[in-house]
């Protein structure tokens, strides 16, 4: 079980790059070439001699080439064990030739998926003689090579292969096949059967690179990326400069674009993350404005930050996130004063995303917890100006209702227990992942505090500003908090059994307080 000579081949691929070249070496050093339909074409388009499958089996291809390799000559010749006397007497008997490689790839069914074909044109895509032959040969890896990768074409082009290349594309067959079925079992659950949760969870990754350690040090990392219609997102972005990105710097990433997308369209947004968290987060007319307001809030966290941003990233705007140590830099375009700028800091990474994604779309998120998977839907619940509920004695003016639902956008991505400060689109304190409400509370107008000071204000920006919090508050005394910052304004979920209380305290403080009916836990 070392080094087997190849004498026969079998390729049956549905991407042919590479194919002519593999063939012209296969044949070069007398390989029988043994082939199907399309991909016989090809090779003897190439000028290459071929044995078809069908003269193999002595049966034609039928059923629109459903059934083709579906034959005891062709498994028989990738299952038989060689140094076995009865699989050896097998073969002699019923005629049965030793195939010692294949090359397979599979219909294209993700590709027509994701084109929007039709159920009917869906299902043809469904490979079946592939897939069986790739696991034939892949069992039996101690005498057959099983390549799915024209990657690995160059390795077999040599004419023989080792045992431990055998294991390697067996391994990899096993993986690609396994990859599909899921792919297609997806589909028929998510798709065809309008599924959320299955019986069976079928999830299907390919490494795209191996980070250089994991949260911390000690711990082992990697990127991968879904098999299968996926939409684009950070793990999709183009890096323009900068070193390597880390785990905690994908995953900070991630934060900061999916809250970017919250704005995907509107005015200018600059939204800085540290450690998953918002701890600036502003809107203006241009994106400088807009960066100046999201680091005022806390420019303490933002040293070794991520930014992202919802429009072109500027050359103003990245003069002055320069000023500072920044992590990563987010962005939908980058103009080229932008990028020179950037240039000079080397590393700094720098992301292009193209498209923001849309922060209302379905899918699902998993987490591992001890012995299993917690699986639940995206958080994309969303409220409009006409499902709030007024609750107190007086009512929001105009500017406190956009304050509301500005700080109600952030508070969704914050870390509970999450209360936002904000007023006229620029948070003016975050507190976030607190055991309980009014510490947040507390928290976020602390830092407030802290800026003012920083700054020369003659006030912290929670006076006169709208809070958020992203769940009930339980008792009165996170409201109380909240009004003792100078909040003018609070929107919530409502729910809890002291809502009465609440509202009692917001109407004595004076305060307009509004529900969404909606929660928005992150944790």
């Amino acid at each position: 079980m070392t080094e087997i000579t190849i004498r026969r081949a079998l390729l049956s691929v549905s991407d042919k790059t590479g194919l002519a070249d593999l063939g012209k070496a296969l044949a070069a050093k007398g390989v029988e070439l043994v082939s199907t339909g399309g991909t016989a074409k090809a090779l003897r388009d190439a000028g290459l001699t071929v044995l078809d499958v069908s003269e193999l089996t002595g049966f034609p291809e039928m059923m629109d080439g459903r059934v083709k390799t579906l034959h005891p000559k062709v498994h028989g010749g990738l299952l038989a064990v060689r140094d076995n006397p009865e699989h050896a007497a097998a073969m002699t008997e019923h005629a049965i030739g030793a195939i010692d490689l294949v090359v397979v790839n599979l219909y294209p069914f993700e590709a027509t998926v994701a084109k929007g074909a039709e159920r009917d044109e869906v299902i043809d895509n469904i490979d079946i003689g592939g897939p069986s032959m790739v696991r034939s040969a892949a069992k039996n890896h101690a005498y057959v090579a099983i390549v799915t990768d024209p990657a690995d074409y160059e390795a077999v082009a040599q004419g023989s292969t080792t045992f431990d290349q055998r294991k390697q594309f067996a391994a990899k067959a096993f993986a690609a096949t396994a990859a599909y079925d899921t792919m297609i079992s997806q589909w028929f659950a998510t798709v065809d059967q309008q599924q959320t949760f299955p019986d069976f969870l079928a999830q299907a990754g390919r490494r795209a690179e191996t980070l250089r350690y994991g949260e911390n040090p000690h711990q082992s990392a990697a990127l991968y990326l879904p098999v299968g219609p996926h939409i684009k997102g950070i793990a999709q972005a183009q890096q323009l400069q900068g070193k390597e990105l880390s785990y905690n710097n994908y995953n900070d990433a991630d934060a900061a674009l999916e809250l970017a997308a919250e704005f995907r369209g509107q005015a200018p947004a600059v939204v800085i993350v540290k450690h998953a968290n918002p701890c600036g987060v502003a809107q203006a007319s241009t994106l400088l404005e807009a960066w100046e307001g999201a680091l005022a809030c806390d420019d303490v966290s933002a040293f070794g930050g991520i930014v992202a941003v919802n429009t072109r990233l500027d050359g103003a705007t990245a003069e002055a996130i320069a000023k500072i140590f920044t992590e990563v830099v987010i962005a939908p375009e980058v103009d080229d004063a932008a990028r020179e700028v950037f240039a000079k800091k080397k590393n700094l990474r720098l992301l292009v995303t193209g498209d923001l994604p849309d922060p209302r779309r379905e899918g699902l998120t998993v987490r591992g917890i001890t012995g299993g998977l917690l699986v639940q839907t995206r958080d994309n619940g969303a409220i409009a100006l006409s499902d709030l509920k007024v609750v107190t004695k007086r009512a929001p003016t105009d500017q406190e209702l956009k304050d509301c639902l500005f700080a109600w956008t952030v508070a969704r991505h914050v870390k509970s227990n999450a209360i936002v400060y904000a007023k006229d689109g620029i948070t003016a304190g975050i507190g976030a992942g607190q055991m309980n409400r009014r510490d947040s509370s507390r928290i976020a107008a602390m830092k407030a505090a802290e800026a003012a000071e920083k700054f020369g204000w003659a006030a912290p920006r929670t006076r006169g500003s709208a809070v958020a919090s992203d769940a009930f508050f339980p008792f009165a005394d996170g409201l109380l908090a909240a009004a003792e910052a100078g909040a003018t304004a609070v929107i919530q979920p409502g729910g809890s059994i002291r809502d009465d209380e609440v509202i009692a305290a917001a109407d004595e403080k004076g305060l307009a307080m509004v529900f969404t009916g909606m929660r928005h836990f992150r944790h």
